[in-house]
């Protein structure tokens, strides 16, 4: 990175507090830092770690190299829209709205009837949190190389990154890592539940379907061996994972989870119209 990391949360909630969590301290400091949101309970918690914060823009925000734009995407033409008096040509706009397209963004933020091309989509996940994030971004045609550097080294402050093509890969990470999180947990509450309805208690079946799911997914990650072959290697003719999974194949798990991760990449299309 050729200049220095100066960042702007434009919104300050959950994903915002995940990212700086990430680079504070790691990639810049808290005076690099500056908070826009209108709660001014969030705009106090923020200030306890020494940051900046405003509850509507102002010339701060033209001194930030990074704009992350991290509010609802209900909200974000109205709030795009305050922040563009701000906007100077060497700013780099990183969005983690769902369903809002860059193109979208960036002609909210033109000037003279020319839409401004430095804008980077991202879509990360809630266990940015604990630094186990996965995003996947995707730049419009302004972004240069010490752009994508900079994204690149924020993003990966809280996880993996992937770089896609456009809008509609971007719906599809959504499907994936955005809303996979959720599909894992609802699976977790399914074991669990499962486990204690057999005569364990809560506590054992959280314990071991934790370390289960954990271990599972970190061997997966270490082995050179395909899923497949992870699977049947635990699977023995006529046992009792045999049987399990001839339940789960019976009802065509595989086709109920791309039928749900159609339908959050649907949706994610939808948002794009609805608030574009």
């Amino acid at each position: 990175m050729t200049k220095e990391l100066t960042i702007a949360f434009i919104g300050g909630g959950n994903m915002a507090t995940a990212l700086a969590a990430g680079l504070i301290g790691k990639r810049c400091g808290a005076h690099d830092v500056h908070v826009i949101d209108k709660n001014s309970a969030v705009l106090d918690r923020w200030a306890q770690q020494g940051v900046s914060v405003a509850q509507a823009p102002d010339a701060t925000l033209a001194g930030r190299r990074v704009w992350i734009l991290a509010v609802k995407p209900q909200f974000l033409k109205e709030v795009v829209e305050s922040c563009r008096p701000f906007l100077a040509d060497d700013t780099l706009i990183i969005s983690v709205a769902a369903g809002i397209s860059a193109q979208a963004i960036g002609a909210w933020l033109a000037s003279d009837g020319r839409p401004f091309t430095r804008v980077i989509r991202c879509m990360p996940n809630t266990p940015a949190l604990i630094g186990s994030g996965a995003s996947g971004l995707m730049a419009l045609d302004g972004v240069t190389q010490d752009d994508r550097t900079v994204a690149q080294h924020m993003l990966g402050a809280v996880g993996e990154v992937v770089w896609v093509q456009d809008d509609a890969q971007i719906d599809a990470v959504t499907a994936l890592s955005g809303s996979g999180p959720a599909y894992v947990f609802l699976f977790l509450e399914a074991l669990i539940q499962g486990a204690v309805r057999q005569g364990l208690t809560d506590d054992q079946a959280r314990t071991l379907a934790l370390a289960t799911l954990n271990g599972a997914t970190q061997l997966a990650a270490l082995s050179h061996e395909s899923l497949a072959v992870l699977r049947e290697r635990v699977t023995s003719k006529g046992g009792t994972t045999a049987a399990a999974l001839q339940v789960l194949n019976d009802r065509d798990f595989p086709a109920i989870v791309q039928q749900a991760m159609d339908a959050a990449r649907d949706r994610a299309a939808e948002l794009s119209k609805e608030f574009s």
